[in-house]
């Protein structure tokens, strides 16, 4: 009898803690690893990386706020290989960040990051334990992981309270100070418009600063409140596009421009969807301005039907 219980209580222990793990991690995210360009045999080593970035993103403690599982912030990963050197354990490629966040009283979600990080190169090696730590870079991979770690949490909190990313932008910023003095590529500053020191600053710089005041305005004040009021959420997203013209006048190339484009196009087409022609006609113009090579894309805002 008392063995019983002594495995009751194990197995509720166990149970226990897998739940307080669970809900103590922030990240709901999923891995990808493409390396069909690489030419090898050797294919364990890309599951292997898989494995290891799904681990750290989705276990390691990123902030002191508390997340139930259902409150996880849902993103994507997938790296793109274009080469391995099975000598070195250098690889190279790129990565495409995705992030969304749930909208209030609905089960619609909408894209905060469609993002592709250019300039990815790290060693790795089988097995390889990747270790967490803010006091110093362990590592490019860590590095680059733990700086979109961050960034999916600074836009997320944006979105639900002004400046509320500011912690995490703080994180950010000194992740790139320390991968700085590395000579790793994809941090220098005014290395390009699209590296990750350039996507720092683009939310974080005075001159680009209304990027922030959007993410709350068309999130918050936005979206949430169309499930409430379609037209005054619509009236609201209308209002905040203003500060895209705003960001264009200072820094036209700021990667900033690209990232809202990429994640909310094809969303702002339906939400104007059944606007009335006026309000198609100013969005239009305000997007145009703005990003006129996707004039076949914002063509559709005015064609859809009231």
């Amino acid at each position: 009898m008392k063995n019983k219980l002594l495995i009751l209580f194990v197995a509720l222990l166990s149970a226990f803690n897998a739940v307080a793990d669970d809900e103590a991690t922030e990240l709901n995210c999923e891995v990808e690893v493409n390396s069909e360009k690489v030419n090898t045999t050797n294919r364990d080593i890309f599951n292997d990386l898989k494995q290891s970035v799904y681990d750290y993103m989705n276990t390691t403690k990123w902030t002191n706020a508390t997340f139930g599982s259902n409150e996880k912030i849902y993103c994507k990963l997938l790296i793109t290989l274009s080469s391995w050197d099975d000598a070195t354990g250098v690889m190279q490629g790129d990565l495409q960040i995705q992030s969304q966040r749930p909208v209030y009283n609905s089960s619609y979600t909408t894209a905060l990051i469609n993002f592709k990080d250019p300039k990815v190169n790290f060693s790795y090696e089988s097995g390889q334990q990747l270790v967490f730590s803010e006091l110093e870079m362990e590592d490019n991979l860590t590095a680059i992981l733990n700086f979109w770690a961050y960034m999916i949490l600074a836009l997320d909190f944006d979105s639900f309270e002004l400046n509320g990313g500011d912690p995490y932008y703080e994180k950010a910023a000194q992740i790139v100070r320390m991968a700085q003095s590395s000579g790793e590529s994809g941090w220098k500053a005014f290395e390009d418009n699209n590296n990750r020191s350039a996507v720092l600053s683009a939310f974080t710089d005075k001159a680009t600063s209304p990027i922030r005041q959007m993410l709350y305005d068309y999130h918050r004040m936005g979206l949430d409140q169309m499930v409430v009021t379609v037209d005054k959420g619509r009236s609201t997203i209308t209002h905040t596009l203003e500060n895209l013209s705003k960001i264009y006048d200072v820094a036209p190339m700021s990667v900033c421009l690209t990232m809202f484009k990429d994640a909310k196009l094809d969303e702002l087409i339906n939400i104007y969807s059944k606007a009335n022609t006026s309000e198609k006609e100013a969005v239009y113009e305000m997007l145009y301005q703005v990003y006129p090579s996707e004039t076949t894309r914002l063509e559709e805002i005015k064609k859809t039907a009231n």
